[in-house]
């Protein structure tokens, strides 16, 4: 176990020196670039957008349905839904989704490329591969991850705001005052922190399985599960040692 464990952590150290060698063709590269920007960035909107919109309503009325003491004023709801959206729910649990819909995608088009023997074809005309495939996919997450989550916290703080006023739990001037209110910069420090590090695992993690599978198409499909399974343990882990970190200099 240990040993299989290494072997892959030295393959996966081995692919991203491999990824860092200087592109052949500028123009090409960035086309490729912009097309992972698409399809990381744009395409997950939807489901960011929704996910984000339902987590600020129902962390709105959860918070309210637990805070029965008189004695707390309303606005520590928006509070809560403020801080807890940007510390953990928007970074965590998007890029966990995130992790299942991008994530998979990768290590499905790079184990299909693998299996059908494209990835030696380009080797064969003199193209490193691990630059050309993998370089502009963990790129374009680290660009675009950051902005879907910045994205999510707005949509998340604006689907809280509607559930408080539609409800009556939250009065819209309660819900607005307590946003503003007692506001900590550093969590945000701390949300981007988390979605950098989420951004590179859901990425890279999935582009090595898939840039290395074996087998036909059974394999791929292994392989995608495997890399959805190991980048959402990773950013579990990632996150609570961020948290410590926080903690730590807090």
């Amino acid at each position: 176990m240990l040993t299989r464990f290494l072997s892959h952590v030295g393959r996966f150290i081995l692919m991203l020196k491999g990824m860092l060698n200087k592109p052949e063709n500028r123009k090409v590269y960035w086309k490729e670039f912009m097309h992972q920007c698409y399809d990381i960035g744009y395409r997950s909107l939807p489901i960011v957008v929704i996910i984000a919109t339902f987590l600020g309503a129902v962390m709105t009325l959860q918070s309210a349905y637990q805070l029965v003491s008189p004695i707390i004023p309303r606005y520590v709801i928006a509070q809560i839904v403020r801080d807890s959206t940007i510390l953990e729910l928007a970074p965590t649990m998007i890029c966990v989704v995130l992790a299942g819909v991008v994530g998979s995608k990768i290590a499905s088009e790079l184990g299909n490329m693998r299996i059908s023997e494209q990835i030696d074809a380009l080797e064969i005309m003199g193209i490193n591969t691990k630059t050309y495939l993998i370089m502009p996919k963990v790129v374009a997450a680290l660009l675009m991850v950051p902005c879907l989550i910045i994205l999510a916290i707005v949509v998340s703080m604006i689907g809280g705001y509607a559930a408080g006023a539609a409800t009556g739990t939250v009065l819209p001037d309660q819900f607005h005052y307590g946003l503003t209110t007692d506001f900590v910069p550093f969590n945000m420090y701390v949300a981007l922190a988390k979605t950098f590090t989420f951004a590179f695992i859901i990425s890279a993690i999935p582009a090595y399985y898939g840039y290395h599978v074996e087998g036909g198409a059974l394999e791929i499909g292994r392989s995608s599960t495997t890399s959805v399974v190991v980048s959402c343990i990773t950013i579990l882990l990632a996150d609570y040692g961020i948290t410590a970190l926080m903690l730590s200099n807090g």
